[in-house]
């Protein structure tokens, strides 16, 4: 997770914008009223979370993960970038202050370190832990424009997935190869149920997430349920900033219209979610008081990607 509030100015990603909001209109069907409680988990739910950078996933599924992972079902998380742009992070964890790739993809391989120990404890098998490396802050330029253009990472200067032990190593940085590598994890997943992140997000790579999810969809690649999440829904949310007990995680201004339906938690469901944020030892060095705010005794997902007649972007 990467907090980022900026706006998309760039010709080339309001195009996106724009093709986003075509394709979700194009394809996303109405959701009744109630719709977006998750469907009955049990042994026969494949679970998979869509989680743009290492953290993200926890902040918004760690329940949900631990719920399917005890009822006997499989869980995976595909982990789209490593986070390996985040500028306070390389300041403060690897005393970066000028560019300098080798380091900004240790950085990289520290995250997803770290994002296995977090996962393991919430019941994610090895198997399950899948790094496809794209570069950080830049998913939405994948999917914008020629799907064939090769782009370059800001801060790790690659320009394929420089990770050796990521799902695809080598998989050039274009919107073709993002598109192949995904469908290759829904092939091999085969989910029933897919947590992605909402394009009402105010956070480019989230919105690309869930951007991706849909064009599966769209192609067919998958039939399983898709229910949508925001970890960056407005200024100041979640609040209070901070972990309070019994508390219950309300939508941010960035969900009206989307009608986020609760998923209850146990309390022990809670106390394991804090045990997975504190093995991102990075993160919370940054923003503990953001990622604790997460730890409340519900999750929100809709069925909607959009609010109707809002724009994405």
């Amino acid at each position: 997770m990467r907090c980022w509030t900026g706006k998309l100015t760039t010709p080339p990603l309001a195009a996106a914008a724009a093709a986003c909001v075509a394709l979700v209109a194009a394809t996303e069907p109405s959701a009744a009223p109630g719709s977006a409680a998750l469907p009955h988990i049990d042994a026969g739910t494949t679970l998979l979370v869509v989680s743009p950078h290492p953290d993200d996933e926890t902040l918004c599924c760690a329940g949900v993960i631990q719920r399917v992972a005890r009822a006997g079902g499989r869980v995976s998380v595909v982990w789209i970038t490593s986070g390996d742009a985040e500028r306070m992070g390389l300041l403060l964890n690897e005393k970066l202050l000028f560019a300098n790739p080798a380091r900004a993809r240790q950085f990289g391989a520290r995250r997803m370190a770290e994002a296995r120990a977090a996962t393991a404890l919430l019941g994610v098998p090895a198997g399950g832990q899948l790094f496809l490396g794209y570069p950080d802050g830049g998913v939405l330029e994948l999917l914008d424009g020629n799907p064939a253009t090769l782009r370059r990472s800001r801060t790790t200067a690659a320009m394929s997935v420089p990770y050796a032990d990521a799902l695809f190593p080598a998989h050039p940085y274009n919107g073709a190869s993002l598109e192949r590598d995904f469908a290759a994890v829904l092939e091999r997943v085969r989910p029933t149920l897919i947590l992605a992140p909402s394009l009402a997000d105010s956070h480019p790579d989230h919105r690309a997430a869930g951007l991706l999810t849909i064009s599966a969809l769209r192609r067919g690649l998958t039939t399983a349920q898709v229910r949508y999440w925001i970890v960056h829904g407005g200024d100041g949310w979640p609040s209070p900033r901070e972990l309070l007990a019994g508390v219950p995680l309300t939508p941010g201004p960035l969900s009206r219209g989307l009608d986020p339906v609760a998923f209850p938690l146990e309390p022990d469901e809670e106390d394991t979610e804090v045990r997975a944020l504190e093995a991102y030892r990075t993160q919370m060095l940054l923003m503990a008081p953001f990622l604790l705010a997460f730890v409340r005794t519900n999750e929100l997902f809709s069925a909607l990607a959009q609010a109707p007649h809002r724009p994405a972007f």
